[in-house]
């Protein structure tokens, strides 16, 4: 049925960043970011340093998250200082790979955007944005996937299972000492991985549950050493630096948790927990309670900081810096510099920002702290940072104790994980065929429930109701987002491992498509109304097959179907109009509003059926021109006396009739000079049609007329009607 209006326009706003929040002082922190933001193209650090110092005189920040411009400047001085051989992280290499931490793709979970993840990159939400396309992995930039369950998608986890068993595996023995850590069962925990570090000891993420283990038994010095394994062994793994800032925060040493944090960030920018303790960090350091008129006045006015080159950390890069046990120290001297729990005092903060090339050349720099110690049961025990390997590389055992080799000793291995390539023996078709058309993936997208169909299949089966055809589990909220982003993973494997087969499948799709597009032969037919050229024609669309035929309309790019009314008889009128669709509104439940305006007139030469709607061949209807002058002429006094008449009727309508008419069809076209220029004949002629209260009958004759004179007669008659009715 038609509806009354067009949709309007719908405005769409981008999802808040985690954690933030609108409040007192919200004008100022925008003001703040808007300071800082200028600084960060030419990568001005210290300049930016300054501004968030000049900025507080706006007032305290609104919290961390408001820090977002100062960090990403932070994160690109850092990775200029490093230069730009840094190689990105590579991970493991293989046809099943996660987007995030780049191993092997353990309990696959495809998020909206389409890109899959392991589900532990998901499940600890390391990251908001996704990897490759930076889109929201989670709805509306939340925080927390307890709405949004974390489903394994069912494909690509059996082909994993397929191809890859002992990886899978390996994933689910993870999965356990996960759960094992989440309960605080650390002693557990480390027993199991032990053993499972002793089966194999080439599986580095082994090496950071137990450096968690470590961690949560206050073991951090033997935490250290697992963590400086991985890093050797791959320098270029964000999460690793991530951990191992961690333990170093925890033990007290926050400008060395600072710099490995920006590593981390340096690397992957996106690094979510990385980011929010960068935040803190800077939130505690310029805070008007911490900062204080001292670090005004001394700090960062003394010559001595002034004159320095202003750089992030030592000239040494913070991945290969390696972190062992000092001796025994006195804790009574003069030169003990205190741990800071919070915050930064001024003696770390200008060594973090202020390190120079000499300082960099230095054999080492102790620090020595009072609370806490790093390790419970070593109490002696303290940090000290290695500027360089010039001198020894630190080799963990498989006890996570370490030991040292001499320069020149090889430690070197390929730690990448060789789940390399498939069988030909376990690719298999039928692994990639939709459960719905039972041919291979063509577009495949995977719904939140873990199933995965073709775009066009699932989509069909959402006309008819919003839920998933294999489970049946509801689909509202995938509905109304709209968003059926394609599985790229998938989509790769099958271009990869099934090209022939695919490219057949192309091959029909583009076939079916045309047939879609013929505006001449199979042409869809909405049967519901009478629609004329010119004319706004606006339709709710709510039935399943419409839903499929103004879709289909859409993706073959003509934006056009036929609209004829209804026939007891033939099921459809002989004769119709063409709509062109300029604008389609979705709504939640996807029912939708389209906005669509008359084009040329046809008359039907064959009915036919397409998967529950109307088809027909058509040919379209032109106006006969006149080609004598006097009968041309006598045409245009009968077309301005019956102008004239219509302009009349229109006038004399109650306010109350007249306002909707403008409402709903827009105001009456203006006279053309030219009444032949148009194969239709002039537009006022339509819209005048399409306003009067007349029998739909009695208009389809008129829309079927080819002689603009005896359309002209026609109206002239009811227009003589409809006046003698308001002259009563």
């Amino acid at each position: 049925m038609a509806a009354s209006s067009p949709a309007g326009a719908v405005g769409s706003e981008l999802p808040p960043e985690p954690g933030g929040s609108g409040g007192p002082g919200e004008g100022a922190d925008e003001e703040r970011e808007l300071l800082l933001a200028r600084l960060v193209p030419a990568s001005r650090l210290k300049e930016a340093v300054g501004a968030s110092l000049a900025s507080l005189c706006l007032g305290p920040f609104g919290g961390a998250q408001r820090l977002g411009t100062l960090v990403d400047c932070l994160v690109l001085n850092y990775r200029l200082r490093q230069g730009p051989g840094r190689a990105r992280e590579r991970g493991a290499e293989g046809p099943l790979r996660c987007c995030g931490c780049r191993r092997f793709l353990g309990e696959p979970v495809t998020v909206p955007c389409g890109h899959t993840y392991c589900r532990r990159c998901l499940r600890r939400e390391l990251r908001a944005r996704c990897r490759r396309c930076r889109d929201w992995l989670l709805p509306a930039g939340g925080t927390s996937t307890a709405a949004a369950p974390l489903r394994t998608s069912v494909v690509l986890n059996r082909l994993a299972e397929k191809w890859f068993p002992g990886e899978c595996e390996r994933a689910r023995a993870g999965t356990r000492l996960e759960e094992l850590l989440a309960q605080g069962r650390f002693r557990e925990a480390l027993g199991a991985v032990n053993q499972a570090v002793r089966a194999d000891s080439s599986d580095l993420m082994l090496r950071i549950y137990r450096a968690e283990s470590y961690v949560g038994l206050q073991e951090y010095k033997t935490a250290i050493e697992d963590l400086n394994f991985v890093i050797s062994k791959m320098p270029n793994w964000p999460e690793v630096y991530f951990r191992k800032g961690k333990v170093l925060q925890d033990s007290g040493f926050v400008g060395d948790a600072l710099q490995l944090f920006l590593q981390c960030l340096a690397l992957d920018e996106d690094f979510l927990p990385a980011k929010l303790e960068v935040e803190k960090i800077l939130c505690d350091v310029l805070s008007p309670e911490k900062l204080g008129e001292s670090l005004k006045e001394s700090a960062w006015n003394s010559p001595h900081i002034r004159n320095k080159p202003l750089m992030l950390g030592s000239e040494v890069t913070a991945s290969y810096c390696n972190l062992q046990l000092c001796p025994q120290q006195s804790l009574g001297g003069s030169d003990v510099l205190e741990p800071v729990s919070g915050g930064l005092n001024r003696a770390q903060s200008a060594h973090a920002l202020n390190s120079t090339k000499d300082l960099a050349k230095e054999d080492g720099l102790k620090r020595v702290s009072s609370e806490p110690l790093l390790s419970g049961q070593g109490k002696g025990a303290l940090l000290k940072r290695k500027l360089s390997f010039s001198e020894q590389d630190t080799v963990v055992c498989e006890d996570g104790r370490n030991k040292h080799k001499k320069q020149g000793e090889s430690t070197k291995r390929d730690m990448t994980l060789a789940f390399g390539t498939i069988p030909g023996d376990l690719i298999d078709a039928s692994d990639f065929e939709c459960s719905l058309c039972m041919r291979l993936f063509f577009e495949p997208v995977t719904t939140p429930c873990g199933h995965t169909f073709c775009k066009g299949c699932l989509e069909r089966c959402l006309d008819h109701a919003p839920q998933c055809p294999l489970c049946k589990e509801s689909l509202k909220e995938y509905l109304a987002s709209r968003k059926y982003s394609i599985t790229e993973l998938l989509e790769e494997l099958i271009m990869k491992y099934l090209s022939d087969e695919l490219f057949e499948r192309k091959r029909i799709h583009a076939e079916e498509t045309a047939e879609h597009s013929n505006l001449t032969k199979n042409v869809p037919m909405f049967v519901c109304t009478m629609a004329y050229p010119t004319v706004p024609c606006p339709l709710h669309v709510f039935e399943p097959r419409y839903r499929l035929m103004i879709r289909r309309s859409m993706e073959t790019g003509t934006k056009q179907f036929g609209m004829c009314i209804s026939d007891s008889q033939n099921g459809f009128a002989d004769y119709g109009c063409m709509l062109q669709i300029r604008n389609v509104h979705f709504l939640p439940d996807g029912r939708s509003v389209v906005d669509t305006i008359g084009g040329k007139r046809f008359r039907v030469l064959r009915r036919g059926m397409k998967d529950g709607y109307c088809t027909a061949d058509i040919e379209y209807l032109e106006d006969v021109k006149v080609a004598d002058e006097e009968e041309l002429k006598k045409l245009r006094e009968l077309h301005n006396f019956v102008y004239s008449q219509a302009c009349s009727w229109f006038q004399n309508l109650r306010n109350k009739f007249r306002t909707q008419i403008l409402q709903h069809f827009g105001p009456m076209p203006d006279r053309e000079e030219n009444i032949q220029a148009m194969p239709n004949g002039p537009a006022w002629c339509w819209w005048l049609l399409a306003v009067l209260p007349v029998d739909p009958r009695y208009q389809l004759s008129v829309l079927s007329m080819m002689s603009l004179k005896d359309r002209l007669i026609k109206i002239q008659h009811i227009l003589t009607y409809f006046s003698r009715d308001q002259s009563k």
